[in-house]
């Protein structure tokens, strides 16, 4: 009795027998296939089994734990046939022939179809993506220029290689950043051959133009001597680099900017109109270039500088060139020609005593390496009684003070003075005496040092007198 109420409780839990522990043991069913997949109305049938047949009944763990696995191997099945990544189950249900082996290189790992279970399961990029790839089908590639860098770079089967340099064409910030330095410095060398070189090294293109504007615009707030140096630049540029045509267009520019220009110089109409006419004498200008703007300009400051260039070409009119429109400035003067300007200077000076009309007409020599000369000049003056003392002394000052003439400059003049007194003192006796009492003077006033003071050369105490006074000696 104990054994048949043993077995009752077990038969009643199901049609599946237990083993020792509780858990389902495995009884084969006759017909089935296997572990292989069953059609979906085998399954039916094991849910009605697991239901029984008097209807919803409480399950026991071990009944619902082989419920879960067997729904879950349902679900496999399910995706397994309706799956569109495995190709060997696709080809054998559409009947054709079974797909490549796993380990082939038509396998899985190189299959370009999507394997996140999304999309379509079209390849990606349309085929075309990938390392290694030619792109998609049908595109056709149009040719391509050779690459260095390729590793199957053939230098000598592209043909004739040709090198050349290639400078870009300057923007109009960078224009002024390139010529203005250019340009303050040949006003220091005046070498025009080497300003010619510098330009060919720069890419102009269209603004080539305003390269001469920018050198009249610079020599309008300098001085004389670069004023007459950017004519000079102005002729050359037309007959190397430039066309007459360009240089009307610089000063069409200038004539718009004068309203500009007089802020900084107030004679700029006039200057303007001495370089107009200058050019047009040294042919870098058209000669009808004054006559476009007849009756057409409204401004008065360009009405004002093209009747100064008007001017200056009837007066000239059989003058091939204007070379003293801004006169021969600085160190390109001949000697002979600054000897004589300061000699007239020292004497202008002498008779109006005016010292600050006598500086500057010293500045505007542009000369100052050679001012020992103005010093030499002005001791020479007071040694041969054309000139006071101290009114020669008082103009050594100013321009001392000033520092117009150099300590260097003004030791250089005195010193020139003392080589050749001995000369002087043949046609002016009093020379020691007097050059005694100038450098006094001047160490008082503080334009010498004690130095040079003592560097005088002392006159002899004793000399032979004519036969005329019995041979006596003088002291």
């Amino acid at each position: 009795m104990a054994a048949s109420a043993a077995a009752a409780p077990s038969a009643e839990r199901g049609p599946f027998p237990t083993g020792g522990q509780g858990w389902p043991c495995h009884i084969p069913v006759p017909g089935a296939q296997g572990p292989g997949p069953v059609g979906a109305e085998e399954e039916e049938e094991g849910d009605e089994e697991l239901l029984g047949a008097g209807g919803p009944r409480a399950w026991t763990p071990q009944e619902k734990l082989l419920h879960e696995a067997r729904l879950k191997a349902k679900a496999k099945r399910r995706l397994r046939r309706t799956s569109s990544r495995d190709p060997a189950r696709e080809s054998l249900g559409e009947g054709s022939e079974p797909g490549p082996e796993p380990g082939s290189p038509r396998g899985r790992s190189h299959d370009r179809r999507s394997r996140t279970g999304k999309g379509r399961g079209l390849p990606k990029k349309g085929g075309a993506g990938g390392k290694g790839v030619w792109g998609a089908p049908g595109v056709v590639y149009g040719f391509q220029e050779p690459d260095a860098r390729d590793p199957n770079y053939d230098e000598a089967a592209q043909g004739d290689t040709v090198y050349a340099t290639v400078v870009p064409e300057l923007e109009e910030g960078e224009l002024e950043k390139n010529v203005q330095p250019m340009v303050l410095e040949y006003f220091e060398h005046g070498d025009t051959r080497e300003v010619m070189e510098l330009l060919r090294g720069l890419n102009l293109g269209a603004r080539r133009a305003a390269v001469p504007a920018l050198a009249v615009a610079l020599a309008l707030e300098g001085k004389a001597s670069h004023r007459e140096l950017t004519s000079r630049l102005l002729a050359e540029l037309v007959a190397r680099a430039l066309a007459p045509e360009d240089i009307a267009w610089a000063f069409d520019k200038m004539l718009r900017d004068l309203p500009d220009l007089i802020l900084d110089t107030p004679e700029a109409p006039q200057m303007l109109g001495q370089f107009m006419a200058r050019a047009v004498a040294d042919q870098a200008l058209p000669r009808d270039f004054l006559e476009r703007y007849r009756g057409r300009v409204g401004c008065e400051h360009a009405r004002a500088a093209l009747d100064r260039a008007a001017v200056l070409l009837r007066v000239q009119r059989g003058v091939t060139r204007l070379d003293n429109v801004w006169g021969a400035g600085g160190g390109q003067r001949p000697v002979k020609h600054l000897v004589k300007e300061m000699k007239l200077l020292l004497r202008e000076y002498l008779l109006s005593g005016e010292v600050s009309e006598a500086e500057q007409c010293l500045r505007e020599l542009e000369v100052p390496h050679f001012h020992h000369e103005l010093v030499y000049e002005a001791v020479l003056m007071v040694l041969e009684g054309e000139g006071p003392v101290e009114k020669m002394v008082t103009l050594l000052k100013v321009l001392w003070e000033s520092g117009l003439v150099t300590l260097d400059q003004m030791n250089r003049g005195f010193r020139r003075v003392f080589e050749e007194l001995g000369d002087i003192s043949l046609d002016v006796p009093r020379a020691h005496g007097l050059l005694e009492r100038l450098l006094e003077r001047c160490c008082e006033r503080g334009v010498v040092t004690r130095a040079l003071r003592d560097a005088c050369p002392a006159r002899g105490r004793k000399r032979f007198v004519s036969e005329g006074d019995g041979g006596q000696v003088k002291q």
